[in-house]
């Protein structure tokens, strides 16, 4: 243990450790660094007693708000791949990884909010990356490069989910090409992410959640009361167009088709794992709480309703589209133009407001870091606006790069999911708590307290070790199923004009 880690067990106050443990290790150093009159054990009531003054107050958010946040992240057009995932899983096993991740998810975001109690100067997931490697820079750097890439790749899956809105309320006859859609979707995001706290996000996130829900319902509903699915073919002598398996009635299966490839059962878990994963966020949430041990009321809200509407919506949409009739996201498997148009249609905001979220998340890590300790990163001022802006902008052009160039769905989930849910999911939360209980129980903390310990050690280093495994075999079989698609032109080309509606 360097003599750094040492001095910060030292240093934290009797109290804090009685409440929520000891600390990982001494003030964050490099590149965030925190100004000379901030501890490495500033209290969350010493920030709220500093910026008091200021007119923009950063931690303001209740439990309740962050709540809203969590719901309008994990509440989203992302639900709508669940039938087609379990049409690849089949219904049993899909049903049960949507529980299991469910619970590792909720387990390791206990495991960040734990990390969060001990450092309340963290002000985001790179602040923590530097922390768990023993306050390297290069743990720094490389978490924020991963960091600025998943969210931008958020914000590009939503410009490019806009535009696919926006041709099938058209039908693709509107005269407006693909890409001016998308552009269109940008600037309207850039505009909704000017908020500068998640106080006031979090109005706009309520709204994004409830619409969502009522847009998923619809869509269930829909499948349930249509004559038949979209494509439908009654012989199956023929094929479908739409999935190009044999037609006749929707086939549900219990378990995977024999042919399942490797590559499309991983993809489709890959799709259930990254709607669930989403600790990225977390530390910046927690940051903004004015009363950061209120956040497991948050999460388990978050993660009840989750389990609920993510297994009824992909089992009773899948139950009446079938494997032959499936799509991503659901909503192109209604055969009903009409309810496909309307139930998509109160999808919106979350279209628009969580690649809000993800801007707002990544152009705070940027603004902090360019005016920590200034007026104009608490206050009304046209340097402090003007740059926030810009951040934004070009944090939007981006994703809407980003957008065009890999204008597909399913499969950009599986590639964020394998690149850096890998870490941002299972590896870093590993590594906590392991650094966590090293620092409660010192070097022999692995058998100090029997099975317990062994046990938990277990549990975290397969974490480490299934991050692993999505990195490397996740990452594979996302690129070859991007490689067979554009083989089978199943894709359009960059910044292609050709509609991509349902």
């Amino acid at each position: 243990m360097d003599s750094s880690t040492e001095k910060g067990f030292k240093d934290v106050d009797e109290h804090d450790t009685a409440r929520h443990g000891s600390r990982v290790g001494g003030a964050l150093r490099g590149p965030t660094a925190l100004n000379d009159d901030t501890s490495s054990v500033m209290s969350v009531g010493k920030q709220m007693e500093l910026e008091a003054t200021n007119s923009i107050k950063y931690r303001s958010c209740s439990w309740q708000k962050t709540a809203a946040l969590l719901f309008s992240e994990y509440i989203c057009l992302a639900i709508m791949s669940f039938p087609y995932s379990y049409s690849i899983l089949g219904l049993a096993p899909g049903l049960i990884l949507t529980v299991v991740v469910a619970a590792i998810v909720l387990y390791t975001s206990l495991i960040t909010w734990q990390f969060c109690l001990r450092h309340p100067e963290v002000r985001d997931v790179c602040d923590l990356g530097q922390m768990l490697f023993w306050n390297s820079r290069v743990a720094w750097w490389a978490t924020a490069v991963m960091f600025i890439l998943n969210n931008t790749f958020i914000q590009a899956l939503h410009v490019l989910t806009g535009a696919k809105y926006l041709n099938t309320m058209t039908d693709g006859t509107s005269g407006v090409c693909t890409v001016g859609f998308s552009a269109i979707m940008m600037i309207v995001s850039w505009l909704c992410s000017l908020p500068r706290t998640f106080d006031t996000l979090s109005k706009l996130a309520t709204l994004s959640a409830f619409f969502t829900f009522i847009s998923v319902l619809l869509a269930t509903i829909f499948a349930g009361i249509e004559s038949h699915p979209t494509d439908y073919t009654p012989e199956a002598s023929q094929i479908v167009e739409l999935t190009e398996l044999p037609g006749g009635p929707p086939t549900v299966l219990a378990v995977p088709a024999a042919a399942t490839t490797f590559v499309a059962g991983l993809n489709a878990f890959l799709n259930i794992s990254y709607t669930f994963i989403g600790q990225i966020t977390l530390p910046s949430f927690i940051a903004e709480m004015k009363e950061p041990k209120d956040f497991p009321k948050a999460l388990w809200a978050v993660t009840i309703a989750e389990v609920i509407v993510f297994s009824l919506v992909g089992a009773v949409v899948y139950a009446y589209t079938g494997t032959n009739y499936n799509t991503a996201p659901a909503f192109g498997s209604l055969g009903n133009v009409v309810f496909k148009k309307v139930s998509f249609s109160f999808m919106i905001p979350t279209l628009i407001f969580l690649g809000v979220l993800y801007a707002s998340v990544s152009a705070r890590f940027v603004f902090f870091r360019l005016f920590d300790g200034t007026r104009h990163k608490g206050n009304h001022t046209v340097v402090g606006w003007s740059s926030w802006a810009g951040i934004l902008l070009i944090l939007w052009i981006f994703a809407f790069i980003i957008a065009e160039v890999i204008p597909f769905f399913p499969d950009l989930l599986s590639l964020m999911s394998s690149l850096f849910d890998s870490f941002f999911g299972f590896i870093f939360w590993g590594v906590a708590y392991m650094r966590m209980r090293q620092a409660d129980h010192g070097p022999g903390w692995i058998t100090g307290r029997g099975l317990r310990s062994i046990t938990g050690f277990v549990i975290n280093l397969m974490f480490i070790l299934i991050g692993l495994f999505f990195l490397t075999a996740g990452t594979y079989a996302s690129v070859e199923s991007i490689i067979q698609g554009y083989s089978a032109n199943n894709f359009g080309g960059p910044f292609s004009c050709a509609s991509n509606g349902l």
